[in-house]
């Protein structure tokens, strides 16, 4: 459960996920989305003769779907399984698959014999995560001044004024979807994609989807608003709060957590499937997005020695194909590694407060590259308005900022890798006081200063 504080990853009963080895892929297994949409049927086995022998052995029947679609097969119904290229290939994205079976067979007993196979490079039970962020405070007026606060904070009023931003270059926020209908992102949203796939069967006793799930739906609609807060501290218009850093970069909402209710919580929770996230992070790849902001993540330190790191290959994929991938470090308030944040080549973002210190939840390590504002930051949510705290809505601030920078290079005829984006942002952002930031990134995030020290670099390799 991303951000908690002691965590034991829960899985799905009856599902399980597996990756085959290079060469190994079947022709003929259809995407989830397809078998979703019921542009295609689930397959029954996959040509592989002793891993369909152990499925048989283990489970009957079951029904199995590849977690990812090509991209080439964007718009065609039923094509999701053919025309994978070769970056696909190389990062395994292609050869992933899902299982489904009954809910009593026992997943870690066929996670143990289909580890044993040469064909499978690897296995994992399908975890579920959730969000369980503290509930947002409204706030109690709409008060400008407060709210331009952290804003001023990381020099936003002068990097707006500098740098508006590219109609082209696309950011999606990788979360619990948007409520398109806040006046703040009138004309700010891309269509957008929802690949959660969860059932009532999946989640624990007591916990209640909310939400129709007896349809096929592919609507980012948000019903917990940690996705909306995400996306208006990045693109919100400016209508009773301060307009979104990233200027005019339209947002892509990716829906890859539903929402759900627990006891003795009043508020909605975040909950979905590693692999639907994984599934949506690279539809939000093939649909053209260019930076990805990922305020969700997963404890390294709770995963199986056995257990592939979650998002990693999706993540690879993501800088093959030239995106800057952001990531929120975590809300642990102690030094160590969530997944995404601490993948090569993401940029992990960790949060401070207003006096410019190291939030006290915010979760440190050599691998958190920056910090932002992370405090009671005004956003949009469910209902309006509300202040927000937590790693989850430091991130997105840097989210924007990558967006500008992609923006200013190509409006200089110049372009930004992922690393070049990272090395900018820790190299201009504010220095830390004596004795602060251990463990919390270079400094805090300097939007202008990163966007003149682009400007400088790219004058000077012009005059070289």
């Amino acid at each position: 459960m991303p951000w908690a504080r002691q965590c034991d990853l829960y899985s799905a009963p009856g599902s399980l996920v597996l990756k085959l080895a290079l060469g190994e892929d079947p022709a003929e297994i259809p995407s989830s989305a397809d078998v979703r949409t019921g542009a295609s049927r689930a397959a029954e086995k996959t040509r592989h003769g002793a891993l369909d022998r152990i499925l048989r052995r283990h489970a009957g029947g079951v029904n199995i779907v590849r977690v990812h679609a090509a991209a080439s097969s964007l718009g065609r119904p039923g094509a999701g399984h053919r025309r994978f290229d070769d970056i696909e290939v190389a990062t395994g994205l292609s050869r992933t698959l899902r299982v489904e079976m009954e809910p009593g067979v026992s997943v870690a007993d066929m996670v143990d014999a289909l580890r044993q196979l040469e064909v499978v490079e690897y296995v994992t039970p399908r975890y579920l995560c959730a969000l369980p962020f503290a509930a947002p405070a409204p706030p109690s007026a709409l008060d400008m001044e407060r709210a331009w606060g952290p804003r001023r904070q990381i020099s936003a009023p002068e990097a707006m004024a500098y740098e508006a931003g590219d109609p082209a270059v696309i950011l999606a926020v990788v979360d619990t979807g948007v409520m398109r209908e806040n006046a703040e992102f009138r004309n700010r949203l891309r269509s957008g994609f929802d690949t959660v796939e969860i059932g009532v069967r999946e989640l624990a006793s007591g916990v209640q989807l909310v939400g129709d799930e007896s349809v096929a739906d592919t609507d980012p609609a948000d019903e917990v608003g940690h996705g909306t807060s995400c996306a208006g501290i990045i693109g919100a218009a400016g209508a009773q709060m301060p307009p979104g850093l990233a200027g005019v970069c339209p947002l892509l909402p990716i829906r890859v957590l539903g929402s759900a209710r627990v006891p003795g919580k009043e508020d909605p929770v975040g909950v979905g499937a590693i692999s639907d996230i994984d599934a949506g992070v690279k539809r939000a790849i093939d649909m053209g997005a260019k930076v990805l902001n990922m305020s969700f993540g997963t404890p390294e330190g709770s995963l199986d020695p056995h257990d592939p790191r979650p998002h990693e290959d999706v993540v690879q994929y993501g800088l093959a194909r030239g995106c800057v991938m952001v990531a929120a470090s975590g809300n642990s308030g102690k030094a160590e590694r969530f997944v995404p944040a601490c993948l090569d080549g993401v940029i992990a973002v960790g949060a401070v407060g207003p006096a410019g210190q190291v939030s006290p939840f915010t979760t440190t390590g050599e691998h958190v590259a920056l910090s932002a504002p992370g405090e009671q930051v005004m956003s949009c949510g469910i209902h309006g308005y509300q202040l927000v705290t937590g790693t989850s809505f430091a991130a997105p601030f840097v989210a924007a900022a990558a967006a500008l920078l992609v923006s200013r290079a190509l409006k200089r005829s110049s372009t930004l890798s992922c690393q070049d984006v990272k090395r900018i942002l820790r190299e201009s952002a504010s220095p830390w006081a004596a004795s602060q930031g251990k463990g919390a990134g270079g400094g805090v995030l300097n939007v202008i200063a990163a966007l003149r020290q682009l400007d400088r670099e790219i004058d000077g390799a012009a005059a070289a």
